[in-house]
């Protein structure tokens, strides 16, 4: 007779693992060689049954202390030991409920939380900055009014499930390389509601729900960005069985500024300034989300030169304070001159020493020997 490969090994996890490891290792070999999904397959088989041996003793924490300390001589009864035994119910009802269906599962009429809904709001670039209220219309899942959610007609009830007793949930016997397991699942009379309906409601259709379009009113916060979510508990769509309501998410569209651009709190604005303003510095109102405001351009002002208006940006989002409003200035150049305004640019460029120019283009070609 073949020596027992050691559990560990069989599994391909360290001694001293923990037990989400073990039973992760197990849940791989279960799935990889299961008989189900290989038929036929004599070393498969043979691979599973070794694996539910290993994690029948590594998954019990005292027949694993006594493999710990005595190794496979801890269940061989010629030895003195007490022999290898596990109930595989709670295993394959662990395991395989996951990966082939069965094993446990929730109560299918247990409280049942609604889903969440979600929908879109597209505000202003100073709605956003200063916030605001919109009342918007969204479809959800609610209580119907006319069965007060049993899904029954009026005046009727619903007749308690004789198969399954009213749990909603049957248990059914399976067939293992190991015998029979038994797992439960979703009665097929009652689909797991554990109550049958002979007269639905004409309004819902016996569902006990009816979508339904209703109005709210958003509070949008001073200081929101682009494509950031509100959440409104308890507004989304009715729970089952006595479970809550799920939540709103608002997802926030800003609609782009014509003039301002947003980075993070702060405000960027583009300021066109002549040359005489930049050279002689000159006061000038610079537009801002709160309105316009003077501000002083120094003279020698510079193309790309960036001020700063502090506290002219966006609120913060938690109340407490605001960005800063930046300005690039660029400097246009002017068009279109008449002469006499270019008799002056030239006379200016003398006195400056600047460069003038001819506006005829010089000939570079010198003697050619």
């Amino acid at each position: 007779m073949a020596e027992k490969r050691d559990y560990y090994e069989v599994l391909g996890v360290k001694k001293g693992a923990a037990d989400d490891e073990i039973k992760k290792a197990y849940r791989r070999l279960a799935k990889e060689n299961h008989p189900d999904l290989h038929p036929g397959d004599a070393q498969c088989e043979a691979r599973f049954k070794e694996a539910n041996e290993a994690y029948a003793v590594l998954s019990d924490p005292e027949k694993r202390a006594k493999y710990d300390q005595f190794g496979h001589a801890a269940f061989d009864p010629s030895m003195g030991g007490t022999g290898f035994s596990g109930d595989f119910s709670d295993i394959f009802g662990d395991i395989f409920g996951d990966l082939f269906g069965g094993g446990r599962r929730q109560r299918p009429n247990g409280p049942v939380r609604g889903s969440d809904i979600r929908v879109g709001v597209t505000i202003t670039f100073e709605e956003a900055a200063f916030g605001c209220d919109k009342e918007m219309a969204a479809a959800r899942v609610e209580q119907c009014e006319d069965c007060k959610g049993t899904g029954c007609a009026p005046g009727t009830t619903a007749e308690v499930c004789s198969n399954c007793g009213g749990s909603g949930v049957v248990r059914q016997q399976q067939r293992s390389p190991f015998g029979i397991m038994q797992t439960s699942g979703p009665c097929p009379n009652c689909g797991g509601t554990g109550k049958i309906i002979h007269q639905p409601c004409a309004a819902c259709h016996g569902a006990g729900t009816v979508r339904k379009q209703h109005k709210v009113t958003v509070n949008i916060p001073a200081g929101i960005d682009n494509g950031q979510t509100l959440c409104l508990r308890g507004l989304g769509n009715f729970g089952k069985n006595g479970g809550p309501q799920g939540d709103m998410l608002v997802t926030v569209s800003i609609r782009p500024h014509r003039i301002f651009k947003r980075d993070g709190n702060a405000v960027l604005y583009s300021m066109p300034i002549s040359f005489v303003q930049a050279a002689l510095g000159d006061e000038v109102e610079v537009p801002t989300i709160d309105g316009n405001v003077k501000y002083t351009i120094p003279e020698g002002t510079q193309t790309g030169t960036v001020f700063r208006l502090k506290d002219k940006g966006i609120p913060n989002l938690n109340g407490k304070g605001r960005g800063d409003q930046f300005i690039t200035v660029s400097i246009v150049t002017p068009q279109n001159l008449s002469e006499p305004q270019k008799n002056l640019l030239r006379e200016f460029a003398k006195a400056t020493d600047s460069k003038i120019p001819t506006g005829k283009s010089e000939d570079k070609k010198k003697h050619r020997k």
